[in-house]
């Protein structure tokens, strides 16, 4: 007999358990949220800047991120989801958007009626914690990527952020962060770094020609993990995942 299907809503609550543990009826009523799965394109918009969003969206598969477009057209991204993240509490609860969130691949979301997230933080005070908890950590990131574009050289931008997202992934159960599948193209790196996308491909190359990386097309693998960390002044601390394996 065939393994039953996972249901829809069980990356998210493994997310959120993270942060804390949840009863058998925590569980329960976060598996019993309504909920639509939509199957999203690549680049296609989850929220537009200045939407008032009714919904919460969990991120089934595939990658998204969020990003500002400032007034001269120029595009900063600030933070990168997986799947399980919930990447839309912050836009739904505050009632209008002041960022976009986009499809950084192809995947599959859903979307939870903002009311039903208020009301099981209410009624279930350890799913309200975790919540709570996810919000202060994207906080964390935040303030970690804004250090990193505004106080590092190119080469340890990029090397932190290829550190974080693999540390992410281990955490998520979603692959190996000695070597994965970087979603981002060098464009898109840039925007996430503050470069330009000359300057991404000129500092790839140079992690390369130092043995910290090896790259075929968009697939990434860290040599030694401890090497790519000191290059990119990276400590974990910030990300709260205190269960990964990896360590520095």
């Amino acid at each position: 007999m065939s393994d039953p299907m996972p249901h829809p809503l069980s990356r998210m609550v493994a997310k959120l358990e993270l942060w804390t543990t949840f009863s058998d009826l925590d569980r329960a009523a976060l598996l019993a949220l309504p909920h639509i799965v939509r199957s999203l394109k690549a680049q296609q918009y989850i929220v537009w800047d200045g939407d008032q969003p009714q919904n919460a969206c969990v991120l089934l598969s595939g990658y998204a991120f969020r990003h500002k477009i400032v007034g001269n057209g120029g595009r900063q991204i600030f933070s990168i989801h997986m799947p399980g993240d919930l990447v839309d509490v912050q836009n739904a609860l505050l009632g209008r958007a002041d960022h976009n969130v986009q499809m950084l691949t192809d995947g599959d979301v859903a979307l939870i009626p903002m009311e039903a997230v208020r009301r099981i933080a209410f009624r279930h005070p350890h799913v309200g914690m975790a919540l709570w908890y996810e919000t202060l950590v994207e906080g964390a990131i935040f303030r970690e990527w804004i250090a990193n574009v505004g106080r590092r050289n190119a080469d340890v931008r990029i090397a932190h952020l290829l550190c974080e997202f693999a540390m992410r992934l281990e955490a998520s159960g979603l692959g190996s962060p000695l070597g994965f599948t970087l979603p981002m193209t060098q464009e898109q790196i840039a925007d996430a770094t503050s470069l330009t996308p000359v300057h991404v491909n000129r500092t790839l190359k140079l992690l390369e020609t130092r043995g910290l990386i090896t790259r075929d097309k968009r697939s990434v693998t860290i040599p030694d993990w401890r090497q790519l960390v000191a290059a990119g002044d990276f400590n974990p601390a910030y990300l709260h995942l205190e269960c990964a394996s990896v360590q520095i």
